[in-house]
């Protein structure tokens, strides 16, 4: 009887020490920003007043040399996964997907078999797992949230889309897809996206009966992708700031972010491409335009820190948030595009009755966009932005914040893969993939973190990415680019990183010995990842217009074919009653 008393004596040790573990594992917040540049955030030296994302910084790990991809699916695919996108089935995005690349393996446009998510993993240990925003990861049988671990969400499954109502911010789409649990959902009427993303997933957290298991909570915000929109009172914080254009913007920032320690002093600045304007010739009303977009660029930013700060203090109500990890990131560098340059876009922008006045630019039933030049300044000290590998594509910001977190900024390498096995390994699971999954590409960052260690991995250990023909790979302080068209020439070049963040000085003919041996890294890095060459002339902006009036022919031909019917079936009848009308003249004049 007394070793019966002892073996469940030891027994219900072995049970407590186990939900002691399970209610202590941490829960995991990852707030997703869309196309923010590195100097966009408050803690990272921009305008925008993000004290709650600030907070977040200052109690927990900064990280100044974090790198992701230049599109957001392959970024959220590696981010979800810690697999290199290409693996994913994610190599870049169906907007600018050639048709050699359609259906070809890692090219599917959405997960593909043999992947295993996060959410899935943690779900599978006793994780509630909540997403709401942005997915853009698939939305045929099979391919939305639901089928990819997570317990609730609400989702859209595009590249972006209005933030005041459910409506399509492109031709390429027919209206804004939106799905909650794998089903087409409606938005409420007062919607605003960085309001909505927050309280639904408030709701969730909120709706679960598991209130004791620890949770995975995924917010993939809309802010700050075109269109750019903020509520008025947001925007008029930072209306005058911009009215001296791009050029001053861009050497404040890199003046703060050698302040802050993020870059080192008297590192050079990336100048403006060659094919960028100067401030003074740009005429007075885009001027305007454009001044105000910026204001309204940070008006979203502030927005959706206000919004964060809304679900932080919720947590700490309920008592959730002392054992919450917060991490915060972006899927890419600023975007650039001009979307008014695009061959109908103003007469389609007219259709769907947007304006583009100055007054309301921003609000509800407004289009607004910041451009190149303003891209160039958010990514400031980098060159270039969003599409491209160049710095100002790839660097973006990092934040990690919660029990464990060592205050500190970091210069440690970390990637988009390495997010994944991190949270895995705070969740007390093997921070790999499992047997027979598709191997995860990345590494944790924990012991970074903790700040017990200052590196997440050797300095020889190569890191690549590659999307639609922009490529870089990272090997110590090195760095190897190539940049496409029509921003760049195809050519590689060699960076140092640690004298030179901008990348302004090629180095590839003063250190051959590297520059070779890192374009054969590369190259190995392509032929194990299934990474395609792209077609001869391809440029992607070209390839979006290609694309996009590819879907509209087949949207609309239903529409055409029936117009056409009726057309041939109109000229066929006037061509009757022509000849009708011959033939009782001709019978006419046969009787005289």
């Amino acid at each position: 009887m007394r070793r019966i008393m002892q073996a469940l004596a030891a027994a219900a040790a072995l049970w407590a020490g186990a939900a002691h573990a399970q209610a202590t594992r941490p829960n995991v917040v990852i707030l997703l920003i869309d196309d923010a540049g590195f100097t966009d955030l408050g803690a990272y030296g921009g305008e925008a007043r993000t004290p709650n994302i600030d907070r977040l910084a200052a109690r927990g790990a900064q990280f100044s040399r974090y790198y992701t991809s230049p599109l957001c699916s392959p970024s959220r695919a590696m981010l979800l996964t810690g697999v290199d996108n290409h693996r994913t089935g994610l190599a870049t995005i169906p907007e600018v997907l050639p048709p050699e690349h359609v259906g070809r393996p890692g090219y599917s446009m959405r997960l593909e078999p043999g992947l295993e998510t996060v959410a899935l993993r943690l779900r599978e240990a006793g994780y509630r797992t909540y997403i709401t925003g942005k997915w853009h990861l698939g939305h045929g049988p099979g391919d939305l949230p639901n089928a990819h671990g997570f317990d609730r969400s609400f989702v859209l499954d595009a590249s972006g889309a209005d933030n005041w109502s459910q409506q399509a911010y492109m031709p390429y789409y027919a209206h804004a897809d939106w799905f909650e649990d794998g089903a087409p959902a409606r938005l409420p009427d007062n919607f605003y996206s960085s309001q909505f993303i927050v309280d639904r997933m408030i709701d969730y957290l909120d709706q679960d009966a598991r209130a004791d298991a620890p949770f995975f909570a995924y917010l993939g915000f809309q802010a700050v992708h075109i269109p750019v929109q903020a509520p008025s009172e947001f925007t008029a914080n930072y209306i005058g700031l911009y009215d001296q254009g791009w050029e001053p913007l861009r050497q404040a920032r890199w003046r703060r972010a050698q302040e802050l320690g993020l870059i080192p002093q008297g590192a050079p600045i990336a100048q403006l491409h060659s094919t960028m304007r100067a401030w003074d010739d740009v005429d007075s009303q885009e001027r305007a335009l454009l001044a105000r977009a910026m204001a309204v660029h940070a008006g979203m930013l502030e927005a959706m820190d206000h919004h964060i700060g809304r679900l932080i203090a919720h947590l700490e109500r309920t008592g959730r948030a002392q054992n919450t990890i917060f991490i915060v990131t972006s899927d890419n560098g600023p975007e650039p595009s001009d979307p008014m340059q695009a061959t109908g876009f103003a007469q389609w922008l007219a259709l769907q009755g947007y304006s583009r006045r100055v007054d309301n630019l921003g609000e509800r039933g407004s289009y607004a966009y910041i451009g190149p030049e303003f891209a160039s300044a958010t990514a400031s000290p980098g060159a270039l932005f969003k599409f491209y590998a160049t710095e100002g594509g790839v660097h973006a910001p990092l934040i990690a914040a919660g029990p464990g977190v060592a205050v500190q900024r970091t210069a440690a390498r970390a990637f988009v893969t390495d997010i994944a096995p991190t949270i895995l390994e705070w969740a007390g699971l093997a921070p790999r993939a499992r047997e027979g999954a598709q191997p995860i590409s990345g590494v944790s960052l924990r012991a970074v973190l903790e700040g017990r260690e200052s590196v997440a991995r050797a300095p020889d250990d190569a890191i690549a990415i590659e999307v639609s023909g922009n490529a870089a790979l990272y090997r110590g302080d090195y760095k190897i680019t190539r940049t496409m068209a029509p921003y760049g020439d195809g050519r590689w070049r060699l960076y140092d990183l640690a004298a030179d963040p901008g990348e302004t000085r090629d180095l590839s003919a003063a250190m051959p010995e590297i520059f070779a041996q890192m374009q054969q890294a590369y190259a190995d890095y392509a032929r194990a990842n299934g990474v395609l060459d792209l077609p001869e002339g391809y440029e992607v902006h070209r390839q979006v217009e290609k694309n996009t009036l590819a879907k509209l022919r087949r949207r609309y031909a239903p529409v055409l074919a029936a117009a056409g019917a009726g057309l041939l079936a109109l000229i066929g009848a006037a061509v009757w009653f022509v000849r009708r009308r011959q033939k009782k003249a001709a019978r006419a004049g046969a009787a005289f």
